[in-house]
């Protein structure tokens, strides 16, 4: 995809979480698979359930345990696995490689930066701070905060007042199509992580996003295209 900055005032950069930001993968299969040994069936190999992590805990018990539970068994199973993931969410998740450096060149370059998730505030809270980084956003934005989600625009409409800035004084990275939606839906420029969780069977060049990433250092190339660098 074209990798061109059609805005000249971006002033902000909003991140996704999981798959985005940071690779939260190793640590939810972990979680899926002492839920499926606890029901007496075998471990899934991490290739089969890394791409769907950006799609919560509905996926996880999906991939795990099939698409046709009973109700009450599926939220059962869902509820454990969350309890799970919670008392060891930060185990083996760390910041994809290159995105140290690039909040860095961010913050060098005076621009603002803060994360909209749908991992809800329990989880998305306590593994920010076990990043190190909740003295660094300007805004986290978890999945329970409002009474929408993404694709709504409204996390990232929030997300912006926050920050006190316009909407579209930001880019929006995501790795999920509901992301570049609500990226969109928000008059923000939008960017594909393509590092992130993409299953083969998901299309993201019709996804509408202004651009794709391949690497978290390419969002510098990006802005350089048209935004001249800020002083600190």
């Amino acid at each position: 995809m074209p990798l061109a900055n059609n805005s000249p005032s971006i002033r902000g950069i909003l991140f996704d979480l999981d798959g985005t930001l940071a690779d939260t993968a190793p640590d939810m299969a972990a979680a899926l698979n002492t839920l499926r040994r606890e029901n007496a069936l075998p471990a899934l190999p991490f290739a089969e359930i890394r791409d769907h992590v950006s799609h919560g805990s509905t996926a996880m018990v999906r991939i795990g345990f099939g698409t046709h539970l009973p109700e009450d068994r599926f939220e059962a199973l869902r509820a454990r696995f969350l309890e799970i993931y919670a008392a060891s969410l930060a185990l083996e998740t760390r910041l994809f490689p290159g995105m140290p450096e690039l909040i860095d060149a961010i913050e060098a370059r005076g621009l603002v930066w803060g994360i909209v998730t749908n991992k809800p505030g329990f989880l998305s809270t306590p593994l920010i701070g076990a990043l190190g980084l909740q003295s660094r956003i300007a805004c986290l934005v978890s999945g329970d905060q409002l009474p929408q989600r993404k694709p709504h625009p409204a996390p990232l409409l929030y997300a912006a007042e926050c920050c006190k800035l316009d909407p579209d004084n930001f880019c929006y990275l995501g790795d999920a199509e509901r992301d570049i939606t609500a990226g969109r839906a928000a008059g923000m420029q939008t960017l594909i992580a393509g590092w992130g969780y993409i299953d083969a069977s998901q299309c993201p060049n019709d996804w509408g996003a202004d651009g794709s990433l391949s690497r978290p250092q390419d969002l510098l190339d990006w802005l350089d295209t048209s935004l001249p660098e800020l002083s600190p």
